[in-house]
């Protein structure tokens, strides 16, 4: 009677290749997460776009333009957008977040209508998001340690980004596409929402103690 062997080492790479090459969709609740906040991420670098133009214009013209969302000189959005740190790529910088969180919005809707991603998307993806929040991170420090001064729109277009970073991160680890040992991928499943919640959390500290003798006087 003959025996069936089986190549164990084949398993895993055939395991592999079936992972990469296998499409995943998101849940409903997911898409809308991708639309809501790349729409609030949208509408901040929109608002700061023409805000921006205002003030180049009104430079222009040997006068000067206020930023609606000026209100003292901490919370200061015309001194965020003069400084040198809000044009670091030579254009001002939500102009790259009017196409970015436009991209996030058009996942979302195709998510949304039941479109499928391979791997390969879905960590491109991620890395966006990571590309986003680590933006992010650079800008805050600026804007607290550096320019001294916090714009509102700003504050909304973080927050944006470091929810959908961490639920994009989140998904790629519950369907495979991220490596993470078992426990890990439970937390995911059930926590998620605990990681942007310390994220902001953190930030708002930051800024409340950066400031405390001005929020407390």
């Amino acid at each position: 009677m003959s025996k069936t062997t089986v190549n164990v080492s084949t398993v895993p790479r055939e395991a592999e290749r079936t992972d990469s090459a296998r499409s995943v969709g998101g849940s409903r609740a997911f898409a809308l997460l991708l639309m809501i906040t790349g729409a609030a991420g949208l509408l901040a670098a929109w608002i700061i776009t023409i805000d921006k133009f205002k003030i180049l214009e009104a430079k222009a013209e040997g006068k000067t333009f206020t930023p609606g969302c000026s209100f003292n000189p901490v919370v200061s959005c015309g001194s965020v957008m003069e400084s040198d740190q809000a044009s670091v790529f030579g254009f001002p910088n939500p102009m790259l977040g009017l196409v970015t969180y436009a991209v996030v919005i058009g996942v979302g809707v195709s998510l949304l209508a039941g479109a499928r991603f391979p791997r390969w998307y879905w960590l491109t993806f991620n890395a966006g998001t990571l590309f986003g929040v680590g933006f992010c991170a650079w800008l805050m420090f600026q804007s607290l340690y550096r320019i001294n001064a916090l714009c509102l729109w700003c504050c909304l277009a973080w927050v944006a980004t470091i929810v959908m970073f961490w639920y994009v991160t989140s998904f790629n680890i519950r369907n495979g596409f991220l490596p993470a040992p078992r426990p890990v991928k439970n937390f995911f499943g059930e926590f998620t929402w605990v990681l942007p919640v310390m994220h902001i959390g953190i930030i708002g500290m930051l800024i409340l103690t950066r400031w405390w003798d001005f929020w407390t006087s």
